[in-house]
């Protein structure tokens, strides 16, 4: 295996761990999942649709994440936004993530 495929791969076992934290910092305001896209890749986070939306559903599945329909337009849309138990997790997540990027930084 190349070192190029190698690095691949690490980088992207990286952004798996810290995509979770993004979406729920994305999330105070409800958002649609193209809209979510959109707004990680504007902050030089790209994510896949086909990353995001299972990620969503799981959030959900566990409680961290609101969703519901919005049909009014030609084109229904489904929203997501943070609930409370989301914003304590979230909160507990940026102390972690603070915590390991602290200690990154000595290392590196």
């Amino acid at each position: 295996m190349g070192r190029e495929t190698v690095v691949s791969s690490l980088t992207m076992e990286m952004r798996r761990g810290t995509i979770v934290l993004l979406v729920l910092c994305c999330l105070d305001e409800p958002a649609y999942g193209y809209n979510l896209v959109e707004a990680l890749a504007g902050k030089g986070m790209p994510v896949e649709a086909n990353t995001l939306y299972p990620l969503l559903r799981r959030l959900s599945s566990q409680g961290l994440l609101e969703n519901r329909w919005d049909t009014s337009t030609s084109k229904p849309r489904k929203y997501y936004v943070i609930t409370e138990e989301g914003r304590q997790v979230r909160e507990e997540l940026k102390g972690q993530w603070k915590a390991m990027s602290g200690a990154m930084q000595e290392v590196i």
